[in-house]
């Protein structure tokens, strides 16, 4: 019975073993992330840890050496907790900044290539305001349209890679809430918009003129729900220069604190 047991443990230890290795070696961490934790990192972190990662007595992230962390869950929660009786404060990041400092601390050390030029936030505002045009659709703080999703708190709500997923792929990357629905009334009416609420029997939405219209499913001869994005891909529109602005831009929009 003993031999079992030990048995057991032991293949339980090496699974979560090889669980742990093929977690951190699958992981794909995303430049745009990489970029803006190197931001943070530089302004929270490298006056204790070093620019390098290795101003620490054993901890050495260049050399992927952690006195308390195995996987990002473990070092997600470092920073969030701080570690008791040490220096080390915890750090209250929204989500897109840990997926930022985590990308950034797990890349560190020669090797690694580039993730690109990190984006000017005042410049990505200009952008958005200006020749983007992207007020014509989206609100921010109180100024624009409401046709698409407010993003007056989508830096706190979306990562770095995820904001630049959406800009060259938006519907690819468009959730399943944020999709646009299509009716057509008994009378022939067609009608296009975000839907805001659904239930079984009537659906609200706001439609292309920024109207609120709330439909009866029983006065509608076709609906459906629609699984293209309005919203054009800036791939080939803007380049990675500004791409990049708009996002840093972006991420500055965390709403009310």
């Amino acid at each position: 019975m003993h031999v079992i047991v030990r048995l057991i443990v032991f293949c339980s230890g090496i699974a979560l073993l090889f669980s742990a290795r093929g977690q951190t070696g699958a992981i794909r961490y995303e430049p745009a992330d990489v970029r803006y934790g190197a931001a943070i990192y530089t302004s929270q972190c490298a006056s204790c840890h070093g620019v390098s990662g290795d101003s620490i007595p054993q901890v050495d992230f260049s050399l992927k050496k952690f006195q308390r962390v195995t996987s990002d869950a473990d070092l997600r929660g470092v920073i969030a907790a701080g570690i008791r009786g040490t220096a080390m404060p915890s750090f209250r990041f929204n989500e897109a900044e840990l997926a930022g400092i985590i990308a950034f601390v797990r890349t560190m050390g020669a090797g690694n290539p580039s993730p690109g030029s990190l984006g000017d936030a005042e410049r990505g505002r200009k952008l958005f305001e200006g020749s983007g045009n992207c007020t014509a659709c989206h609100r921010v703080n109180g100024k624009g349209s409401r046709i698409a999703p407010d993003l007056s708190d989508i830096g706190a709500l979306r990562t770095a890679a995820k904001l630049e997923r959406t800009l060259v792929d938006p519907t690819g990357s468009m959730l399943p809430k944020n999709r646009s629905i299509r009716a057509v009334t008994r009378d022939g009416r067609e009608i296009t918009g975000r839907r805001l609420n659904e239930d079984t029997y009537s659906v609200q939405l706001i439609d292309s003129e920024e109207r609120l219209r709330s439909l009866s499913k029983a006065d509608l001869r076709e609906y459906e729900v629609l699984t293209t994005s309005p919203m054009p891909s800036y791939r080939d529109k803007l380049d990675p220069q500004q791409i990049a602005d708009l996002v840093s831009f972006l991420l500055t929009l965390r709403g009310i604190d």
